[in-house]
């Protein structure tokens, strides 16, 4: 069953038919119940009439025999007194319940037994008077007034030999000659039941079909809706199997989610191309660099093995420094490319350009306290690779500025060589990148100085840019978040 609705199609297809379900079996149940109440107050009103006509002619001193109420054949009609004895019922009426009583055949009446008619006898009708005046009634009635309401009941009745189910009304009157009669008259409940029974026989078999619509429906649609997050998929499964990052998914011409999605993942595509591209580039050119002064290295002491006069000491240290220093740098770009936070103390600026500029010649330190967190190992790092590059360019002075400007501190390295051409002042923090004035190793290094101080400024909250300096040269422009400010924390 877990595999069955395991998809986003099939468990949308079975939500939707439930909610669907709900809805009308809701909405079949209120129809029915209103159809149903509907049709018996329908039923109950024709039978109120019945009775209201009935009691008209008691009303109006009509005698029980000629009664043109008990002759309907559709509407059975009881007449009972005060103590609940029958006193009249329809013609063909053969046995009834739900009324106040269940005779159909009517007791025999004073009159009959004496042979004389209801009407004769004064004697009689002062009796029936004197009883109307002892007894106390919840409704006051004058001799001859009808009861404004009914009260009603279902029950069923057999005419002549049918049975079937009724709505019964009961309507009482005062009569001047035998005092308060009930008439208790009955509608058929057959158009009510058969409506009900039509009505639901339509919902047991067009629900079903209608279900099987909204399933089919939902079912196509949801599968429309979901082939172009199936066409990412296998996209994505071959693009992992190939492992051409080049490639990209599909983007439906839309403005949907899937549109979105479609587009996220192929901007994931392409950060995850420049990011291996980027490794693979780092790797090759760390190979690269690594070789020369392991060759040279390994080179002199070859010579030197054979022959010893030969040795080159100096040139061989040189190898092993310069080995050493790129090993430090690939080292720092692997921290730094793995994620490595800094550290959160704070750090004196000025204090730490001035110990950084202590042991150079012709740097001019202009500096006021400045305080920002982070790693003083990394920012010195920044500052000292800063001022390698401008004395390996500059012609004969570099200025080192601290300041603070606004919530941010920043650091200005300033030299008065060649500057940097403004087409190559983003192209000089790549990895490895050296200009056609630095294409020597032993002057212009590696090419990793700038691209560490970039990435350690990056993780530090802040910016390392190229420019102009005022005097010609290049500036290097580092801005930093003060300790305590909203930026100062790293990067991720």
């Amino acid at each position: 069953m877990s595999r069955l609705f395991g998809s986003v199609r099939s468990r949308a297809t079975l939500g939707a038919t439930l909610v669907v379900a709900v809805a009308l079996v809701a909405a079949g149940t209120a129809l029915l119940l209103s159809l149903r109440a509907n049709l018996t107050g329908e039923a109950g009103t024709r039978a109120e009439r019945s009775a209201q006509a009935v009691a008209s002619e008691l009303a109006a001193r009509t005698p029980l025999g000629k009664l043109s109420g008990l002759d309907a054949e559709d509407t059975p009609v009881q007449i009972v007194d005060e103590d609940g004895v029958l006193l009249a019922a329809s013609e063909d009426l053969e046995r009834i319940s739900g009324t106040g009583t269940s005779e159909v055949t009517p007791a025999p009446t004073r009159s009959e037994e004496d042979g004389r008619d209801d009407r004769d006898g004064p004697d009689h009708r002062d009796d029936d008077r004197d009883d109307r005046d002892d007894r106390d009634d919840d409704e006051s009635l004058e001799p001859g007034e009808i009861a404004q309401g009914a009260s009603y009941t279902n029950g069923t009745a057999t005419v002549d030999g049918d049975t079937e189910d009724y709505r019964f009304a009961a309507v009482e009157v005062e009569t001047p000659d035998r005092g308060r009669l009930t008439v208790h008259a009955g509608a058929p409940l057959a158009a009510e039941h058969s409506a009900v029974g039509t009505a639901l026989t339509a919902m047991l078999i067009g629900f079903p079909l209608l279900l099987g619509v909204v399933a089919g429906v939902t079912w196509l649609v949801t599968g429309r809706a979901l082939r172009p997050v199936e066409g990412i998929r296998r996209e994505m499964a071959a693009i992992t199997a190939s492992e051409d990052l080049r490639r990209r998914v599909p983007e439906p011409a839309t403005h949907d989610e899937v549109a979105r999605l479609a587009r996220t993942t192929n901007a994931t595509l392409a950060a995850l191309e420049t990011s291996v591209e980027r490794q693979r580039r780092f790797v090759a050119d760390a190979s690269h660099e690594l070789r020369s002064p392991i060759a040279s290295l390994r080179t002199q002491l070859e010579v030197a093995a054979a022959h010893p006069e030969l040795l080159d000491l100096d040139g061989a240290v040189e190898d092993t420094v310069r080995l050493q220093n790129l090993a430090a740098d690939l080292l720092l770009l692997a921290r730094l490319d793995a994620g490595e936070r800094p550290a959160g103390t704070r750090v004196d600026l000025a204090a730490l350009a001035r110990e950084e500029a202590a042991e150079r010649r012709r740097v001019t330190v202009e500096a006021e306290p400045v305080e920002v967190s982070g790693s003083r190992g990394q920012l010195g790092r920044v500052l000292a690779n800063l001022l390698d590059n401008a004395e390996r360019h500059a012609g004969e002075r570099i200025t080192v500025t601290v300041r603070r400007e606004g919530g941010e501190a920043v650091v200005d390295v300033a030299d008065d060589g060649e500057g940097v051409a403004e087409a190559d002042r983003e192209r000089i923090f790549e990895r490895f990148v050296r200009l056609d004035a630095a294409r020597s190793r032993d002057d212009g290094g590696a090419g990793l100085g700038l691209a560490i101080a970039r990435d350690v400024a990056v993780r530090h909250g802040g910016t390392l840019t190229a420019g102009a300096a005022p005097a010609g040269g290049a500036l290097f422009e580092l801005r930093l978040p003060l300790a305590g400010s909203d930026r100062g924390t790293a990067r991720p």
